[in-house]
């Protein structure tokens, strides 16, 4: 079965065919700048990526230049969209109503929808995508796949907060947790990989990238993981705040005379390294400043490692032990200095780096030395192949 993937956001929609058989990419690309002037990037399999400008007012319109560029002309990779067996799509926030993927039909893009309030930047645009496909390929089954899924097994003493609960009970305020396809897969890679019991296994998962996040994953399941209501608790990100004391947003918002929506802006969108290097939400930006002597550069990588290093740690305590760390995501992946940071204060857990191994980007590979108690290890997270796995599993 041939599963396209949708990744939609506001203005951009990501796409994959993806052959569910040999797990092979027929095709992919993105749809940029949808409703201003429109670009559209395609690149078959074995192909060089071809960028053409084309306008694009709306979703439906981009789905239905997706569906040109896949089946005709002389780049295609199929005859029709009859060979298209199902639409997996993205959809961020699925709050407590679904905690696997699911088929999509009106009753749950009405609880999708309900969602809304949580996700606001991105679930209107997920149901934008979805009602799109669903116009153009009305016979084709369509399956939700969401990123707070994989992290419905945490236990209420890891997800509740320390609130009225009356607040949980009106308005579902609780830690979800996001990159769940990315936490799924990958845990689920290292288990395989480093061949480990299913059902006697402690991971921690390190989804590093502008936006970040790290996940306990035991015997399987999460168990806990830092964002919480929203993609802005946890860790440090690329413009994002993190964990800090609540009290600050009413210290700024008095002392700037900003309103609450304002000063949410800047935590989301002028916070993280990129507010405190003043340089950057780049890493690479922020490794090449630290290099000529750049302090704030340097001061935002050592802040970002260090909240990933006490999550490690926390995250082993809440499992009793450790057997994993593992890398993933654009920083995790490729950013070897930051994951030697990191790991310089897990020795307690008898995890040593293998500084040699660790030069590695974006490759699976064990970065730990053949001694050390708890393996550190790269693995390239492929939400999209995660997304078609399981689209396929469902129908």
């Amino acid at each position: 079965m041939n599963v396209l993937v949708i990744n939609c956001g506001s203005s951009s929609l990501k796409y994959q065919l993806i052959d569910s058989t040999t797990e092979s990419v027929l095709a992919k690309g993105l749809c940029e700048r949808i409703g201003i002037d429109g670009a559209f990037t395609y690149q078959p399999a074995g192909k060089d990526k071809i960028r053409t400008e084309v306008e694009m007012p709306d979703h439906t319109v981009a789905i239905q230049t997706v569906i040109d560029a896949l089946s005709k002309g002389e780049n295609a990779v199929i005859r029709s969209l009859d060979e298209i067996g199902a639409v997996g799509h993205r959809v961020v926030h699925g709050g407590e109503k679904f905690s696997s993927s699911t088929r999509i039909d009106d009753q749950v893009i009405a609880a999708i929808t309900e969602c809304n309030e949580l996700a606001p930047l991105h679930n209107p645009a997920n149901l934008i995508g979805i009602d799109a496909c669903r116009k153009l390929m009305p016979n084709v089954p369509m399956v939700a796949v969401f990123d707070t899924a994989f992290h419905q097994t945490m236990p209420r003493k890891a997800f509740l907060y320390g609130l009225p609960y009356e607040y949980y009970e009106k308005y579902g305020v609780r830690r979800y947790g996001f990159h769940g396809t990315s936490h799924s897969f990958v845990s689920k890679r290292a288990i395989e990989a480093l061949h480990l019991d299913p059902e006697h296994s402690k991971v921690i998962v390190c989804h590093l990238g502008n936006g970040s996040s790290v996940s306990a994953v035991l015997n399987g399941k999460s168990v806990d993981t830092s964002m919480g209501l929203t993609p802005l608790e946890g860790l440090i990100m690329g413009t994002r705040s993190g964990d800090m004391d609540p009290a600050i947003m009413e210290f700024i918002a008095h002392k700037e005379d900003l309103t609450i929506d304002e000063v949410m802006t800047v935590l989301n969108k002028k916070s993280g390294v990129q507010g405190l290097s003043g340089v950057s939400s780049d890493f690479r930006d922020l490794d090449a400043a630290k290099k000529e002597g750049n302090e704030r550069a340097r001061d935002a990588i050592d802040v970002f490692a260090y909240r990933v290093a006490k999550y490690i740690g926390a995250y082993a305590a809440a499992m009793n032990g450790v057997d994993a760390v593992i890398f993933t995501a654009g920083v995790g992946e490729n950013d070897a200095a930051v994951r030697e940071l990191i790991c310089e204060n897990l020795t307690f857990l008898g995890c040593r780096l293998d500084k040699e191994a660790n030069q590695v980007h974006g490759e699976e590979k064990v970065i730990s030395t053949a001694d050390s108690a708890v393996t550190a290890m790269v693995i390239p997270t492929n939400e999209e192949l995660a997304i078609a796995r399981e689209t396929v599993a469902l129908l």
